[in-house]
């Protein structure tokens, strides 16, 4: 009860400084939003849509490379629907979601509970690596020199042997069976080349809403940098505050401080009505795609709705 509310109060803590800040350049803020081009903003939602596409793709063949392939509009219900408790302080809700939400498509939760982890350390690495290389110049981001340091660790840890080893871990202090197969090389691969287009899609939504024509590569190593300061502070919900006040510290010296709290707050809009429309999407075609799978039996011997059978290390299909 008490880490929860700690939670919360930081949480609070953060959407308080932001409001300072909105407080005190009220009029310039909501005068930058006034003169956004409606086109852009929709634009801006578009290109926050097609990126979550681009990130499901890259979760789906980590699910893959794991064992279980599903269609996408499986893997859309599992990833979009079950991502919404990350609004929910504590970072086990969004999990505890998936991992469910995929035992109900043939995906033991160690096999999803895995996918979850490894796409966010993969996304976590590309935008740090994106950040870096694009926004080296920047005093702000140079201040924050240390986080570079996390992508090396990052590439060393997606080496197939030392995933799984480190996978392994995380489910036993979870409680939970080991992995029952390697993940391949090329899964990796691929995974990163989708999540790199996804990012570079997310920086259109930053590029088309801030109003300069030549700050696209700034725009998108701006909201890598700060959706990785967000999803480093773990204790605040979906990085609520934190990843604003990161936009603004980056993209202020830029553009201006109002108009960087008005990109950051058509940001946040966009993303959070893009969550809500991606998973009532796919919740309705998660339930059409349910009605037409078979139903296979897991290594435990317990039924379920898997559209391949899972693989064992030796890459046979189990009995």
């Amino acid at each position: 009860m008490l880490r929860r509310l700690l939670r919360l109060l930081l949480a609070l803590v953060a959407l308080g400084f932001l409001g300072y800040g909105l407080a005190a350049n009220w009029e310039e803020t909501t005068g930058a939003l006034a003169r956004m081009s409606p086109w852009a903003v929709l634009g801006a939602f578009g290109s926050v849509l097609l990126g979550q596409f681009f990130m499901l793709v890259a979760w789906r063949e980590i699910l893959a490379g794991l064992g279980t392939r599903v269609p996408v509009r499986v893997a859309g219900r599992i990833m979009f629907v079950g991502q919404l408790g990350k609004y929910i302080p504590g970072a086990v809700w969004a999990y505890a979601a998936m991992m469910d939400l995929g035992r109900d498509h043939g995906s033991p939760p160690r096999r999803t509970f895995a996918t979850i982890s490894l796409g966010l350390v993969i996304n976590l690495g590309v935008a740090i690596s994106i950040a870096a290389a694009t926004l080296g110049t920047l005093e702000a981001v140079r201040q924050a020199w240390y986080l570079v340091l996390l992508v090396p660790v990052i590439i060393v840890c997606l080496h197939p042997k030392v995933l799984t080893w480190g996978l392994n871990l995380a489910l036993r202090i979870a409680r939970k069976e080991p992995l029952e197969s390697v993940l391949p090389g090329r899964t990796v691969l691929v995974a990163v080349g989708w999540t790199a287009l996804g990012w570079l899609v997310y920086g259109l939504h930053i590029w088309l809403v801030a109003g300069s024509a030549d700050l696209y590569v700034i725009a998108t190593g701006a909201y890598a940098f700060a959706w990785a300061t967000g999803i480093l502070t773990v204790v605040v919900p979906a990085g609520v505050g934190v990843r604003e006040g990161a936009l603004v510290l980056v993209l202020g010296p830029v553009i201006g401080t109002p108009p960087a709290l008005a990109v950051a707050i058509v940001s946040r809009v966009a993303f959070t009505l893009a969550d809500a429309a991606l998973a009532g999407l796919f919740v309705l075609l998660g339930r059409q795609a349910a009605s037409s799978v078979p139903a296979y039996a897991d290594q435990n011997g317990s039924g379920s709705t898997a559209l391949t059978p899972d693989r064992n290390l030796s890459g046979s299909p189990e009995a």
